[in-house]
């Protein structure tokens, strides 16, 4: 359906799970991709798998730690295509079965640092380009952790809450300009880090009692929430929250 033509997406994390899906559902639906990731290799391979459908992609190796990074990505980004209409904030890491008594400092520090602060990096990057277009539209992705209580998640709960918040205040000061802001808060999904916990039936099955639809959701199934978010069929939406956890956070409350 091309619902993507003509516009260029910046992907973080683009190099697997939840972030490959949605590089690859943008260039399905004619987006010119920008992925992101710490490992080259990943992101060579995610691209080939682009190309090969005729998509256009630039992966570029890095950290949203790292600000020379994130200043590259949007340079090569403008260079390369000209224009950056889509901010997908996936990059993350989690802090799993570590209470807050047995997280240290350097562990909360790292957490926030990518789940939050590089979403900011990442942000005010993008933001002047999408000014001067008047128009944009940033989804980040979240977690289930910031709408219901999880054990053993602290510094990666307070990460996503913050974003959550982030989220809505971006909506806020950038509606006028044309700039949209969504949150994406998936439940268990089949991703690389997760792969632990699907391996280990005794651990998930308590898991899953917890879910309306007692199945793992797959990547591509938050991709198609992004897509829509990141697309102009949401153009009246902004400042959302929008679970994709198969009724997890409805069978909670």
């Amino acid at each position: 359906m091309n619902r993507m033509e003509g516009k260029v997406a910046v992907v973080t994390g683009g190099n697997a799970g939840i972030g490959e899906a949605i590089a690859k559902r943008f260039a399905d639906e004619g987006a010119s991709i920008v992925i992101t990731g710490r490992r080259q290799q990943e992101l060579d391979r995610v691209a080939s798998v682009i190309r090969l459908n005729k998509g256009k992609v630039l992966g570029v190796a890095g950290s949203v730690t790292d600000e020379m990074h994130v200043l590259d990505v949007v340079k090569r980004t403008l260079d390369s295509f000209g224009r950056i209409d889509v901010l997908v904030n996936n990059a993350g890491i989690g802090d799993f079965g570590k209470r807050l008594h047995e997280t240290d400092d350097a562990t909360w520090a790292k957490v926030l640092d990518i789940n939050i602060t590089g979403v900011f990096r990442m942000t005010r990057a993008v933001l002047p380009s999408m000014q001067r277009q008047g128009r944009g539209a940033i989804v980040n992705i979240s977690s289930i952790a910031s709408l219901v209580g999880l054990f053993g998640l602290a510094a990666y709960t307070a990460s996503k809450g913050a974003l959550d918040a982030l989220t809505r205040a971006l909506a806020i000061e950038y509606a006028k300009e044309g700039i949209r802001c969504n949150v994406v808060n998936p439940g268990l999904i089949h991703t690389p880090m997760a792969a632990s916990l699907m391996a280990d039936p005794d651990r998930l099955q308590p898991i899953l009692a917890q879910y309306a639809i007692r199945r793992v959701g797959t990547p591509e199934e938050v991709a198609n929430m992004v897509l829509y978010l990141a697309s102009d069929e949401a153009a009246w939406v902004t400042g959302g929250t929008f679970p994709i956890d198969g009724g997890m956070t409805v069978n909670k409350s």
